[in-house]
């Protein structure tokens, strides 16, 4: 397959998702649970009827070894969606999961004993300057509530930093699984059909904890206003809303596991970062989300400090540098 149709879906797949996530979110900031499983029970079903042929494939790495990774890729998805519960922004939630590089560079340092050149850590620095500026700037915007006493603004406070805590845990858990997965790829091969059905299989006896906020958020959308009528069924917005982003969410990680098979982690590196800035700024722009100019230098900073850390600029003047002529 020719990377630029697996790219292109990354863009296509994944800024959809955003703004079907948003949409959710403002209607019902608590249906991160609901969401999650929606797109683990479809990537599940599809996988085990087209990659395992309804349970007749055998996988080529060894089942334990996704336990271990399922366990923790189920606790990133699931934190990562609880955390919108807590008073975070989806500017700063995407701006903070853009600090993959961080904390993927301080625990290779710390568990692989691997050393870099300055301009990582520079860039590094860079990112993680720019996540405290975001963080910063969003707490100063705090929807306060009216007729409220001080208790209440400082309970508000409490629950931001508590979802603050949360994408902190996540991004290096994220990180973590990541390590995992480059040494078991390393040892068994890169099989990206096969982990995403089990990445998303494995995880789903465990929305049974959560089986009671998720059939609350069944009721909720089947009572939401009606968009679309089939054979004179109205069919609830919420519930079209949902599948807008399953679908879209299925592109979009598809397209990342294929894109990993098909491109240099570099490339893959850039495609997924430029992909996140497009679409923090449609977010700002299409939901009127607060973005201040302390916002932007954040924004600024982490982008721009995971292009140093993936040498995209080193490879484009190298394009432009005179070739040396073999003597």
């Amino acid at each position: 397959m020719h990377p630029g149709f697996p790219i292109l879906m990354v863009f296509v797949g994944c800024c959809s998702n955003v703004v079907f996530l948003e949409l959710l979110i403002n209607e019902a900031p608590s249906s991160g649970n609901i969401v999650t499983f929606s797109q683990f029970l479809f990537i599940a079903v599809e996988g085990f009827i087209f990659t395992l042929k309804m349970g007749k494939v055998t996988p080529v790495i060894p089942l334990k070894n996704y336990v271990v990774m399922v366990t923790m890729f189920f606790a990133v998805q699931v934190i990562n969606n609880l955390a919108l519960n807590f008073h975070i922004s989806m500017p700063l939630h995407m701006i903070f999961r853009s600090g993959s590089l961080m904390a993927n560079l301080i625990l290779c340092v710390i568990l692989l004993k691997k050393r870099y050149k300055m301009s990582k850590y520079l860039a590094v620095f860079m990112i993680s300057v720019g996540i405290v500026l975001c963080t910063i700037a969003s707490s100063k915007h705090l929807k306060p509530q009216e007729d409220t006493e001080d208790t209440d603004s400082t309970y508000d406070y409490f629950m931001w930093l508590i979802g603050i805590f949360m994408l902190l845990f996540a991004l290096f858990m994220s990180a973590r699984m990541g390590i995992f997965q480059e040494v078991i790829y390393k040892k068994f091969g890169k099989h990206p059909s096969e982990a995403l059905f089990f990445n998303h299989a494995l995880p789903l006896p465990g929305f049974l904890l959560l089986a009671p906020d998720i059939y609350k958020h069944v009721i909720l959308f089947s009572q939401s206003d009606q968009l679309v009528s089939v054979l004179n069924f109205g069919i609830p917005k919420m519930w079209l809303f949902l599948l807008g982003n399953v679908l879209t969410q299925y592109v979009c990680i598809r397209s990342v596991f294929i894109l990993t098979t098909e491109c240099t982690s570099l490339t893959v590196t850039l495609v997924v970062t430029l992909r996140k800035f497009a679409s923090l700024l449609f977010s700002i722009w299409y939901f009127q989300n607060p973005f201040t100019t302390l916002h932007w230098l954040g924004a600024t900073l982490v982008f721009g400090g995971t292009l140093v850390f993936t040498e995209v600029l080193q490879q484009i003047l190298s394009v432009f540098r005179p070739k040396k002529k073999i003597q």
